[in-house]
């Protein structure tokens, strides 16, 4: 995927910390992000990333993740649908183990339902295209 391998390149790294650095650098006052996305989150802390940033770039959690926002109404929804004959429904890792009323997507998968995860919607395009269904596709997004 185009954007990912740079990332793992330490030359681009490093050159991309020291941007970071550079850009904080024009800003008295302390510059707060807030990470909502698990997935960022983990990747920050397991790889020290935290410790790269210069003293005035502070980060903060979400505790209430995409996964806590969302209207149950909504998944309960979802979980049908990924229950349909020639559905395939993808969605975002962390949504795989949100318990619904009966299951998770990750039982409803477990039990044989086409259940993805993606990283990005243009994945979900990816596989639509790849697979060329003749029913239905769906990407659920919160």
């Amino acid at each position: 995927m185009k954007y990912v391998d740079e990332f793992r390149d330490p030359e681009f790294a490093r050159k991309l910390v020291q941007r970071i650095n550079a850009e904080a650098a024009h800003f008295e006052r302390p510059l707060a992000f807030m990470e909502i996305c698990g997935g960022h989150t983990h990747t920050i802390y397991r790889h020290g990333l935290e410790h790269l940033l210069p003293e005035n770039v502070q980060l903060f959690t979400v505790l209430a993740a995409r996964c806590a926002l969302f209207r149950w109404g909504g998944w309960n929804d979802a979980l049908w649908l990924a229950n349909q004959p020639d559905v395939i429904l993808t969605t975002f890792g962390d949504m795989m183990r949100v318990p619904g009323s009966q299951e998770s997507l990750l039982q409803a998968r477990a039990r044989g339902c086409d259940v993805r995860f993606v990283y990005s919607p243009l994945d979900s395009l990816k596989i639509a295209k790849k697979t060329r269904i003749k029913g239905r596709f769906l990407c659920y997004r919160v």
